[in-house]
């Protein structure tokens, strides 16, 4: 547990410097381009995240399980799971650039984007593909170097912030703010590969989508059971935005984005946490349980005072950070219902890291997808029903069923300790045979 809170502290402060730098470049993009333009901005920025989010494979938990489970030749088992990650990146590149295309191509029948910004739209999307991380982060979190990965990812909200301000003076338009965004994509891609090549070896020459599924009979089903669930959590929320879009126009979509970006800052710090705490859960099998329930439990509280914040003061900083354009629309109780949602997703970070760290990735992905889906189903009559609050109700209700399905899921808790501990079913067999003349007598 102290290993876990002080790699979490890093993590915390590597967000928190994210957080602040974040409202930075949020109030320079909303101020310059107002609240239509600055919609325009939002869908090429959540387009992008979702394209990525789709194809991008979660390779770090990749190399988290297999590379901590090695035997012997550990550091074999590790170059190979390292190969297998960088092959699967390659083909989240290959797929997430044909993804792009179809869904820029058709933008103009869905989305609220002028054609002129199609072109660019598409290069922030394969700028996004060709800065997946991944797996450098696997390699830093599977040697406990967060302090390291803290330290590459800070570079992110640095040159985002530094471009936004360069943006604001001399290329104060919706282009401007997306090369800034571009260009923190690669730079942070670049940090964190030099920080994961400086503590392990990376062996081109591993490249395989053969040798970890040859050792490994459920390593594609743990795939595509990981991947699917990450699309849902990261590409999911941002596909709301690009509905609210749909359905509503750039200026809603614009308002919603700021209203998603301050109350959903909690379900960054959910990601924060199950990232810090799977390694944990791998590594200390036997105290698996217990770990995810004090976590859950700090989470709680972490939840209950961020969203009393957000209630207090959370009209003032809309006010401050977006301006008056942003004011009124239900933009605030929008932010207020979406800081709920991320206080739920806090509390539900360790159970879902839980279940994909007992092999459980699949139940994971099922108990994310049914409440998503159903979401997105409704955004459209939320809106037309209440405007960015039916769409805020949307992401509340998907998080709140989510969280119970990952609660009920784990309520199996001696299945669950041998899962993680199959040398737990070993040793009672052999208990009950023995106690069987004795029960016989």
């Amino acid at each position: 547990m102290k290993r876990l809170f002080t790699n979490i502290g890093w993590l915390l402060g590597g967000r928190g410097i994210n957080a602040v730098l974040s409202l930075v470049y949020l109030a320079l993009a909303t101020r310059t381009l107002g609240l239509e333009m600055f919609g325009h901005f939002a869908a090429i920025v959540a387009l992008g995240s979702a394209v990525t989010g789709i194809a991008n494979f979660q390779t770090w938990q990749f190399i988290v399980r297999w590379g901590a489970n090695g035997d012997s030749e550990g550091a074999t088992q590790l170059r190979e799971a390292t190969g297998f990650a960088i092959a699967l990146d390659l083909m989240s590149m290959a797929m997430g650039t044909v993804i792009a295309a179809l869904l820029v191509w058709s933008a103009p029948y869905w989305l609220p984007l002028p054609d002129d910004l199609l072109p660019l739209t598409f290069a922030y999307c394969v700028i996004s593909l060709l800065a997946i991380r991944t797996t450098p982060t696997g390699l830093l979190r599977l040697n406990f170097k967060y302090a390291q990965a803290t330290a590459a990812e800070a570079v992110q909200p640095f040159i985002r912030a530094g471009g936004a301000l360069l943006a604001f003076f001399f290329m104060p338009n919706v282009t401007g703010f997306i090369l800034a965004y571009a260009a923190s994509e690669i730079a942070v891609a670049t940090a964190l590969w030099i920080a994961a090549a400086r503590t392990e070896r990376i062996d081109l020459t591993a490249l395989s989508l053969k040798r970890i599924p040859a050792l490994h009979a459920d390593a594609w089903r743990f795939v595509w059971s990981t991947n699917m669930s990450g699309s849902l959590t990261i590409a999911g929320k941002q596909v709301v935005v690009l509905l609210v879009g749909t359905f509503g126009g750039a200026a809603l979509l614009g308002g919603f984005r700021v209203a998603s970006q301050l109350g959903q800052a909690l379900v960054a710090l959910a990601q924060t946490i199950s990232k810090a705490i799977l390694p944990e859960l791998v590594h200390a099998r036997e105290d698996a349980l217990v770990i995810a329930r004090r976590m859950a439990n700090v989470a709680l509280i972490g939840g209950v005072i961020a969203v009393l914040a957000a209630v207090l003061f959370g009209r003032e900083a809309l006010d401050l950070i977006a301006g008056s354009e942003f004011r009124g629309r239900g933009f605030y109780w929008a932010m207020v219902i979406l800081a709920i949602a991320g206080a739920l997703e806090l509390v539900g970070a360790s159970l879902e890291s839980l279940l994909v760290s007992a092999g459980r990735a699949g139940t994971a992905f099922l108990v994310r997808a049914v409440p998503t889906l159903l979401a997105l189903v409704m955004l459209d009559a939320a809106i037309g029903w209440n405007g960015a609050i039916g769409a805020a109700f949307t992401v509340l209700g998907s998080s709140a069923f989510a969280v119970i399905g990952f609660y009920v899921a784990i309520l199996n808790l001696q299945q669950i300790r041998i899962t993680l501990d199959p040398a737990a079913a070993a040793s009672e067999e052999p208990d009950e045979k023995a106690n069987a003349p004795t029960n016989r007598r």
